[in-house]
């Protein structure tokens, strides 16, 4: 979204000319006025206005007239701005309007004719926290960062798998076109209510999170269980494996290990493929997941082995990703995992016997067992084994000693 003084047209395709007309179901009307006049009303107003818009395509415009018409609905609005006059409307500067568009993840336009009346709304508000003294313009940027990139993943996988698969023509002769609008329009709605309740669920649960921190220092740089998981000889199923089998593959291990973590109260990270990467504030849970993970995995025959490592430590907290010396090691401690195995640092250790998870040795196990029987107490439960393995260089954290994690009992 930058200024071409040459007014060129460099990556987008000009706008089609004519006025707004009606296909899209609940979407504001494309005059600026209509605009704020829905932002003042509210959602509720917004939503009972059957306001319909749809781009009339200029012949000679050099778009694909289907692209065009599903943009048109998605988007609410026809093309009628350029980044400069988008800027220009919004009260704001190009650099920064630049910033902002690049942050969101989307390319240059040069001076294309591209841009709606939701451009230049959601410039003013950002604007606007600025100029409140909400945010910095720092913090404006990595709001539009974080959230273009989220929901940029979020927009490829409704496309590439949701839609795709909906949109398979029901009938011989008709082509996935054909069917491709009626079924955005209906789900659009749908799926845009669906993502605000999310959101709203998921910003809840990070706020009592951070609400519930020690202090200050703790709400960015904060001490957690990081565990990775990774599938064991990935690289040469990618040769073996046809590229849908292996997609399904990747999918499955992705959706087990989500469930899994969200189910023992962690939080999936990120996912890289064959490798997931997840945070818990409690070593017990991570613990758990961890285990769970394995024994799963072992239990599905099409699934290759599993091996996990885990560190405990001073994290921190970036645009949802966690970034540290915490994160390397249990990086590092993955890849020398064994098989069907889980490996921990000394201080993911020392977490669990300061919880009462698992004993510092046997020997203690067996030495509390025989105090709590003299005194005709029950004796201490322990979830968790922990064994000591050779101290080993790992580069670039220096000598560690991993331990080997694994359940004490026989449930799983």
């Amino acid at each position: 979204m930058t200024v071409d003084d040459t007014g060129s047209d460099t990556g987008a395709h000009p706008a089609p000319d004519g006025e707004p007309g009606r296909t899209a179901e609940s979407v504001t009307d494309a005059s600026p006025a209509g605009v704020e006049a829905g932002a003042e009303a509210g959602p509720d107003a917004r939503s009972g206005a059957d306001e319909r818009v749809d781009v009339h395509l200029d012949p000679d415009s050099g778009g694909d007239p289907l692209a065009l018409r599903l943009e048109g609905l998605i988007l609410g609005a026809e093309r009628r701005y350029t980044p400069f006059q988008a800027a220009r409307s919004a009260g704001v500067s190009v650099e920064l309007a630049t910033r902002f568009w690049r942050a969101m993840g989307f390319a240059d336009i040069g001076q294309a004719k591209a841009l709606t009346e939701a451009d230049v709304l959601a410039l003013r508000r950002l604007s606007g926290l600025v100029e409140a003294g909400l945010l910095s313009e720092a913090m404006a940027v990595q709001v539009a960062r974080s959230t273009g990139q989220t929901t940029a993943r979020l927009a490829e996988w409704q496309i590439d798998s949701f839609l795709e698969g909906l949109t398979e023509p029901p009938e011989p002769g008709m082509t996935r076109t054909e069917v491709t609008y009626p079924i955005i329009e209906l789900l659009l709605p749908e799926l845009e209510e669906f993502l605000v309740y999310v959101w709203r669920r998921q910003l809840a649960a990070s706020a009592g999170r951070v609400i519930q921190a020690a202090d200050d220092e703790e709400m960015v740089d904060r001490r957690l269980a990081v565990g990775f998981a990774d599938l064991v000889g990935f690289t040469r199923l990618t040769r073996r494996m046809e590229e849908e089998e292996l997609g399904e593959l990747v999918e499955a291990f992705e959706t087990t290990a989500a469930d899994l973590v969200a189910a023992h109260g962690g939080r999936l990270i990120k996912t890289l493929g064959d490798e997931v990467l997840y945070a818990a504030d409690d070593a017990g849970i991570a613990a758990e997941i961890a285990l769970r993970l394995i024994e799963t995995m072992a239990n599905d025959e099409t699934m290759p082995e599993l091996r996990v490592g885990i560190a405990f430590g001073t994290v921190t907290t970036r645009m949802g990703d966690v970034f540290g010396t915490t994160v390397n090691l249990a990086s590092r401690l993955t890849s020398i995992a064994p098989r069907d195995a889980v490996l921990v640092d000394g201080a993911f250790a020392e977490e669990l016997i300061r919880t009462g998870d698992a004993p510092a040795s046997e020997a203690d196990a067996a030495e509390a067992a025989a105090a709590a029987e003299k005194e005709g107490e029950e004796p201490p439960s322990y979830r968790f084994a922990l064994q000591p393995m050779w101290q080993r260089p790992v580069r670039g954290l220096g000598v560690i000693e991993p331990w080997l994690l694994a359940r004490r009992d026989a449930e799983s």
